[in-house]
């Protein structure tokens, strides 16, 4: 049983009080710790408490991973508790041979910091071989001749054990002619020689049988015989003599086979055959290295030398002449070391994986140099090749560390190759490298990082829902889960709640889709936060803009602002004085396109036009402008037909209808609206003459009917009610104004009769009693009666509503190019609709009035006939003024209610007037 760190010294040993110190300065300690045991302990034998000794807790066992680092495995260290125990057989003869004292070096490990201990175990040696002779019995010639004193070298014996186990004694059996001596040679061991007491008579005794006992010291001691044969020969007095008894030569160990060793000389002084002397080994069986000449006695050798197997050869020689005589010297050869060992690195413990933030002077490796040779052949200085990120340290003879000396980044070195030379002393030095691939580890050091430093992106509108807009990509040179990037948005200028159903990113790829089409007319760009974020603990990230710009696509067509349709669809005119020059501004279409940049570029073309040539219009400005004058031929209603298209690809277009009329005054207009258009179609012609037909029929059949209630009703009707139809007031003859335009037009009616003059023109009519104020002139029939007459009984009386204010028309309201007409805004307007309609019909015959000064309103002079229908409290006052609101193409003047042109002086600026258009057009 080993007797472990006990039989240490106090200066082997750390302080007991203290042992927590010994982990943190073992590093430092050069004095190995020792332990000493016997040979051949059965495998498991515990040496000694290695962890204990270490100043490690069985606790710490797990972590530190204890383990013996050696080149054989003669020991290991138990995991549960830190004993150091036998793995295999040792036998001290078989591992150090003759050595004096027997000492296993290696080397204990432990992990986490990475830290190795010297550890020498001494093996001593027990008494587990027997002397054994080489050969269980000798034959020995001696001639009766033979003095007494004289000696003869007997076979020694060999034991395997050291000390006190060697061999120490021979002892031969009892006799009365030998005794026995102990000889020791120059390398300490045993041999007997024999000597003879008295004379031998080979008349007396021809033989001897001796019995030769070698013995060792052991405990208990081990022994082995041989048996001697002494032959009594006849005399050969004088035996051969060598030269020298002891012959000492150093040999180089690089000799080559055959290269003499030395010549050892012997005389006899006999004669004849006694004096022929032949050598030989004494052992020639055990001598493999050398020969030796039996006649001349030259040793030569025989086989490669080598200093680190064998450092010294003692060889027995024998001189044998004729007689049988023998003498015998020794051979000393010493062999020379000569530097013919390249010196080894050997790593004994090396991280698998070296993290990239690792601290400088971490150890990494622990290694150990060897070099067979020895003295200066035998010394190794080891150094680091190339330019890496470490160090050797030494730590003891032979045996250095590997440690960091330099920052680490696995993503510009995944590994290094780290290559340690070790040189020799020697002349010349021989050197070796030996080489070792360290892999560094990763961690979460680097953030992922964009392409680009903003992404800008162009979409264009109406895009299908779920397209992909941009791509946003972010490297990060991590490994594994480190280096794995997922994408997500983290801010934008759009509404977060709504963020999602516009834009969405793949936490994967990095693509942006778009979640619903973009309209460039509601949003022309928003701008997005990504990050890209790794997966690593604890992650990191970047971010990056994202500007998308919705491009303009053409998918709004022009809208036509002015000239605007009324209320029921129809187009609007404007009156163009007849003496209008050329180059006169007529109107001008506008019109405006949702679209953006060349999509809204608007150009006006004209489609149709009644008369080529009359009119130019401007192409980028929409301006109607008259080309020439007007000529007789030239018929007083025009009809223009522009096209508004954008300058998108296809480009999309409107139409605009402009119905213009030549006319001084807004009653010389009026005529010219309810001029029937040329007929275009045959078909359509006859279809419109037997639309006037029936509806002729259809009038004559109601005049006949009204002309008999009215005869019925004659007695019964008043004066005043029949004044209207005196003879020569009305005539059946003569143009006359149906009740509604053309379509789009204003639903106006007038109450009128038509003058038996030729003459086209509108007159009032002239009562010839005043009617009273709840009393209509005309009743109005749903029938389309033109003229239904009245029942004096059945007068109904209408109670007029107070003005409504809300009537009034703001400043953006009024007709006029740009919408801004000073006029008076404190009339109001009849509720009711065929109020309105009789007032509109009493302000147009007052504006014709006011432009000939002939014709009046009954009622009075400013009142323009309204007391008769609305009481004598409803006077002009009342009114508004709209002749201001009617626009006069290329003037600025408008229609007022000034005294002096009531009186007959005509507007100055110009007549013309904008009114809804007259008939609809038939085709």
């Amino acid at each position: 049983m080993g007797s472990g760190a006990g039989d240490r010294g106090w200066a082997e040993r750390p302080p007991v009080l203290f042992p927590f110190l010994l982990a943190l300065f073992c590093p430092a300690l050069s004095e190995p710790i020792r332990y000493r045991i016997p040979e051949e302990l059965p495998e498991g034998s515990v040496v000694g408490n290695l962890a204990k000794d270490l100043g490690l807790s069985v606790r710490e066992l797990p972590t530190r991973k204890l383990r013996v680092s050696s080149e054989k495995p003669y020991f290991s260290v138990s995991a549960e508790r830190g004993e150091l125990l036998v793995s295999s057989r040792l036998d001290r003869e078989q591992i150090c041979g003759k050595k004096p004292v027997c000492v296993l070096e290696f080397e204990a490990v432990a992990e986490r910091p990475l830290n190795f201990y010297h550890v020498n175990v001494e093996i001593e040696d027990i008494n587990d071989h027997t002397p054994k002779f080489l050969q269980s019995s000798f034959e020995l010639q001696i001639s009766e001749s033979t003095k007494p004193e004289a000696r003869f070298i007997l076979g020694s014996a060999h034991d395997a054990d050291i000390g006190t186990n060697s061999l120490q004694n021979y002892q031969l059996s009892p006799n009365d002619h030998f005794l026995l001596v102990n000889k020791e040679k120059l390398d300490g061991s045993k041999y007997p020689e024999l000597v003879l007491k008295r004379p031998l008579d080979r008349e007396e005794q021809k033989s001897y049988h001796l019995t030769l006992t070698a013995l060792d010291c052991g405990d208990p001691p081990l022994s082995s015989t041989a048996q001697i044969q002494v032959l009594v020969t006849d005399a050969n007095d004088n035996p051969p003599v060598f030269s020298q008894e002891l012959y000492r030569v150093d040999l180089p160990e690089n000799v080559s086979p055959g290269t003499p060793v030395l010549r050892v000389m012997a005389t006899d002084q006999d004669e004849g055959v006694n004096a022929e002397i032949t050598f030989s080994f004494s052992e020639a069986g055990q001598i493999t290295q050398f020969d030796l000449n039996s006649t001349t006695g030259e040793i030569t050798v025989r086989n490669t030398l080598d200093f680190e197997g064998v450092k010294e050869y003692s060889i027995v020689l024998e001189a044998r002449d004729g007689g049988g005589m023998v003498a015998q010297c020794t051979v000393e050869i010493e062999v020379l070391d000569i530097n013919d060992n390249v010196p080894e690195v050997i790593f004994q413990s090396v991280l698998d994986l070296i993290m990239e933030d690792t601290n400088i002077g971490t150890y990494v490796a622990l290694l150990k140099t060897r070099d067979k040779d020895s003295g200066h052949n035998g010394e190794v200085i080891c150094k680091l090749e190339g330019n890496v990120p470490f160090k050797l340290l030494t730590s003891s003879k032979n045996t250095y560390k590997l440690v960091t000396d330099g920052v680490l980044d696995r993503e510009q070195a995944l590994e290094y190759n780290v290559t340690i030379t070790a040189t020799d002393r020697g002349k010349p030095p021989l050197s070796s490298s030996s080489s070792i691939t360290l892999h560094i580890g990763d961690v979460n050091d680097n953030a992922p990082v964009f392409q680009q430093s903003a992404y800008l992106v162009h979409v264009a509108e109406n895009n299908p829902p779920g397209a992909s807009i941009a791509q946003v990509s972010a490297s990060d040179p991590d490994l594994g889960p480190n280096g794995h990037v997922s994408y997500s948005i983290v801010a934008s200028d759009l509404d977060p709640r709504a963020l999602s159903s516009y834009v969405s990113v793949s936490a994967h790829s990095g693509v942006v889709f778009a979640q619903r089409a973009f309209d460039h007319e509601q949003l022309r760009a928003f701008e997005l936060t990504l990050q890209a974020r790794d997966q690593g603990s604890p992650a990191l990230s970047a971010n990056v803009s994202l500007r998308v710009l919705v491009g303009d696509r053409n998918d709004n067509a022009p809208r036509v602002l002015y000239p605007a349709l009324g209320p029921d669809g129809s187009a609007l005119f404007d009156t163009v004085p007849r003496a209008a020059q050329p180059g006169y501004l007529v109107t001008k279409v506008v019109a405006v396109d949702a679209d953006s940049g060349h999509n809204a570029w608007l150009s006006y073309h004209v489609l149709q036009v009644s008369e080529p040539g009359l009119f130019s219009l401007g192409l980028r400005t929409g301006e109607v402008r008259t080309a020439r004058a007007l000529g007789d031929r030239d018929a007083a209603r025009q009809r223009l037909l522009v096209a508004v298209r954008d300058g998108g690809q296809p480009p999309l277009s409107a139409t605009a209808t402009l119905l213009l009329v030549f006319a001084d005054s807004l009653q010389e207009a009026l005529p010219d609206l309810s001029d029937p258009p040329t007929p275009s179609d045959p078909q359509a012609e006859l279809q419109f003459y037997l639309v006037v037909a029936l509806a002729l029929i259809s009038v004559l059949f109601l005049l006949a009917v009204i002309l008999a209630v009215a005869l019925r009703l004659r007695r019964s009707c008043s004066p005043s009610t029949r004044g209207c139809f005196q003879p020569g007031l009305c005539v059946k003859s003569g143009p006359a104004l149906p009740p509604n335009y053309s379509e789009g037009t204003l639903p106006y009616s007038y109450n009128l009769c038509v003058a038996h003059t030729g003459k086209t023109e509108f007159n009032f009519l002239n009562c010839n009693e005043q009617l009273s104020s709840g009393q209509d002139l005309l009743c109005g029939d749903s029938s389309g009666a033109l003229f239904p007459l009245c029942n004096s009984n059945e007068s109904t009386s209408h109670q007029q509503a107070p003005p409504n204010t809300d009537w009034r028309f703001s400043q953006a309201q009024r007709p006029g190019t740009s919408g801004s007409q000073n006029g008076d805004e404190t009339g109001t307007w009849p509720n009711n609709q065929f109020d309105t309609e009789m007032l509109q019909a009493m302000i147009l015959a007052s504006a014709s009035e006011a432009a000939d000064g002939s014709s009046t309103l009954g009622g009075g002079a400013g009142t323009m006939g309204l007391s008769a229908r609305y009481g004598p409290q409803f006077t002009l006052q009342h009114v508004p003024d709209y002749r201001q609101n009617v626009y006069i193409p290329g003037s600025n003047a408008t229609l007022t209610n000034a005294a002096g042109k009531r009186d007959g002086k005509a507007p100055a600026g110009g007549n013309g007037n904008k009114k809804k258009s007259g008939k609809k057009e038939k085709k």
